[in-house]
């Protein structure tokens, strides 16, 4: 597995059918020529290069805590009058699935403009 494993979140609606995007990031010595996925519902996508606004946290990533941390950080955000993306978000877990304690999760929002904050504030 690859470290962290991102997921894209879109807000939620009750007109539309929510769709998640999970992504595994590839390693640097694969990135230029990456393997062929060998089914169909699988794609190699590039993201660009994108500042974010993260809130870390020590949960799994699950609907639950997605749900909590991410109201924080953008209520947070709203509250620092930052300008960021809404529409969706993304949630990175950087651990397996086995250990229940100690993990590290976040919550990130793309920012728009000039961040409002810089290093951990």
């Amino acid at each position: 597995m690859t470290a962290p494993v991102l997921m894209k979140i879109p807000e939620k609606s009750i007109f539309k059918r929510d769709v998640y995007t999970m992504s595994f990031l590839l390693p640097e010595e694969y990135q230029m020529n990456p393997p062929k996925p060998t089914n169909n519902a699988v794609y190699i996508q590039e993201m660009p290069a994108m500042n974010v606004y993260v809130l870390s946290h020590g949960d799994m990533m699950h609907t639950f805590s997605d749900n909590k941390y991410s109201k924080e950080l953008s209520t947070a955000l709203d509250t620092a009058g930052a300008q960021y993306r809404k529409g969706f978000h993304y949630t990175a877990g950087y651990d397996s699935p086995k250990p229940k304690k100690n993990r590290h999760s976040e919550v990130w929002y793309v920012v728009e403009g000039d961040p409002v904050c810089s290093g951990s504030e």
